[in-house]
């Protein structure tokens, strides 16, 4: 199987990024490296904004993929359409297999209460797998101070797909603090999801999230209730050699 970068150049450069910017990595990702088909992950939080606009000013048209549930906020729904607007993005909106409503009838209604890790691979793993299929490469605002499982996450992350189909993940942010991150939106003057001010600290669907209590940790108010603190997206097989 072939990869696209070799281990030795995949230690190499996340030695390197260490000591970067996330803009020296934006850089390289969508300039400074021979990866032609390259997209970022968004869910229009602080971290996808940050990193948004970082992506445009080296590449405008870079594909920004947004995995439309029919599960989110309205807030979230109206920030995707203010900030598209603001930055000029190329929006890729993913949708599942499943509406709202085949979803239910075949799974029963609440599947996000009786099995979330169902209702979280039919709306964001698969239709997101299904569009990485078609890249070398994606971009994420994963920050390894947001949870202890990714508290190891490398800037780089050469993995293999499915058999045949080998990618590479990168987290420009992931040595950044969240003060860091919002340091960068004020410098930069972009706006914030709304549900911040109201107390939430990491915003997924509207039935699986809630606002924080007092010296909870960032994600715990995602998936109240279940064994789950991730939706699996960044829970991929392990990196390539």
């Amino acid at each position: 199987m072939q990869t696209l970068l070799s281990p030795a150049t995949v230690t190499e450069l996340n030695e390197r990024f260490e000591r970067s910017t996330p803009q020296e990595i934006v850089r390289w990702t969508l300039s400074g490296s021979d990866l032609e088909k390259v997209a970022l992950a968004s869910s229009f939080q602080d971290e996808a904004v940050a990193l948004a606009h970082m992506s445009v000013q080296v590449r405008p048209d870079v594909p920004v993929m947004f995995l439309e549930t029919g599960f989110h906020f309205a807030e979230t729904l109206a920030f995707k359409e203010q900030l598209t607007d603001r930055l000029g993005l190329n929006l890729w909106e993913l949708t599942g297999q499943e509406t709202v409503e085949s979803q239910a009838r075949k799974h029963g209604e609440r599947l996000y209460e009786s099995n979330p890790t169902m209702c979280c691979r039919i709306n964001k793993v698969e239709p997101l797998n299904a569009a990485l299929r078609t890249l070398d490469a994606w971009m994420t605002g994963l920050r390894r101070d947001s949870a202890p499982t990714r508290a190891g996450a490398p800037i780089l992350d050469q993995y293999e797909l499915e058999p045949g189909k080998t990618l590479l993940k990168v987290s420009p942010l992931a040595a950044w603090s969240k003060r860091e991150v919002v340091r960068y939106l004020a410098e930069h003057d972009l706006p914030r999801h709304p549900l911040y001010r109201l107390g939430f600290a990491s915003i997924g669907c509207a039935p699986c999230t809630r606002a924080l209590f007092p010296g909870e940790d960032e994600r715990a108010g995602r998936w109240p209730g279940a064994d789950k603190v991730e939706c699996g997206i960044h829970l991929g097989p392990s990196p390539a050699s």
